[in-house]
């Protein structure tokens, strides 16, 4: 076998990575066919690949005999939230060997935290354990969920004893707003250790509660005697940025929000309001419902692979101290 070697990532390697990103794309949809289709042909993949590229990416290409067998491209985002950071997105790698990654991630990182961006976040096929393997063992860690499920033909709703579970109104906007920061100050604890992300506004959380009502999106709460302790949101996954090219399942619904007060979790709340998202999904058509968490909430973590939800893409990260 020829020697691997290592290039930086050019536009004239641009067709070749297309080809290896719609093969492993393909192999994807082999596991999770709700995937776009459109992505297994290069001409489509390409057009993600060059998304990134004219976008400031940069990385590095592996050739074997001339033939390139891998690549990964990264790029930053702007959000002050993220710090200085790089993104290896859905579009922005593939390797038909998973041993390639630790080279071409080493070759593209060195420039990456020379211009300074430490925070390095990489999007990967859940479906692909060498390729996971292989970002583990250049010192990532598991951050974030990405996942979908099927939606049943009929949906029925257990819901606890003394629970109500119904739709959101207009009056329940204060009781929203207030839920809406539950989530965040959680993310924050041990051991998500989430403090990057912002406790909303009680009027901005209520401005988009009002949005979504009138949108007609599924919001519900759960009241618990005269009292509002969850609720949670379905809503089109185009609302969606994490869920974008291809990790968008076509025409789904997405579990944007769901959460319940400290002191009313543990009694089943959360998987009802859950199963009122997804008997939302049903009576709107849609076959398909994504949602995401992070793999660092204990909560989430055990919660949503139980309600039936498949990883599709797990958000890696690494911090360069």
């Amino acid at each position: 076998m020829s020697r691997l070697e290592l290039h930086p990532f050019t536009e004239g390697f641009l067709a070749e990575a297309a080809v290896l990103l719609a093969r492993r794309h393909a192999a994807q949809r082999a596991f999770e066919p709700a995937l776009p289709v459109a992505f297994e042909q290069p001409q489509e993949a390409r057009g993600a690949i060059e998304q990134l590229w004219t976008g400031g990416a940069s990385g590095a290409v592996a050739t074997r005999g001339g033939d390139a067998v891998g690549f990964v491209l990264g790029t930053p985002r702007a959000s002050p939230a993220w710090g200085p950071n790089v993104w290896v997105e859905p579009a922005g790698h593939a390797s038909a060997e998973p041993e390639a990654i630790r080279d071409l991630y080493g070759f593209a990182a060195a420039r990456w935290v020379e211009e300074g961006r430490t925070g390095h976040y990489a999007v990967v096929p859940a479906t692909a354990a060498a390729a996971v393997d292989a970002w583990f063992r250049v010192g990532f860690g598991h951050q974030h969920v990405h996942a979908i499920r099927s939606v049943p033909g009929t949906v029925a709703t257990a819901v606890p004893e003394g629970v109500v579970v119904r739709p959101a109104r207009r009056d329940d906007l204060d009781a929203l707003a207030s839920i809406d920061a539950l989530l965040p100050l959680h993310q924050a604890l041990a051991p998500c250790f989430a403090r990057g992300a912002p406790v909303p506004a009680l009027a901005q959380a209520r401005a988009e509660w009002a949005e979504a009502l009138d949108d007609g999106d599924g919001a519900f709460v759960a009241e618990l005697g005269d009292r509002v302790v969850g609720s949670a949101l379905g809503c089109p996954v185009e609302r969606s940025g994490a869920h974008s090219g291809l990790a968008r399942p076509a025409g789904a619904a997405l579990l944007a929000f769901a959460a319940v007060d400290p002191e009313a979790r543990g009694a089943g709340i959360g998987r009802a309001l859950a199963q009122a998202v997804l008997g939302w999904a049903c009576s709107h058509g849609y076959a398909v419902i994504a949602t995401d968490w992070r793999m660092t909430n204990l909560l989430s973590s055990r919660a949503w692979p139980a309600a039936g939800y498949r990883p599709t893409f797990f958000r890696l990260f690494r911090a360069i101290a």
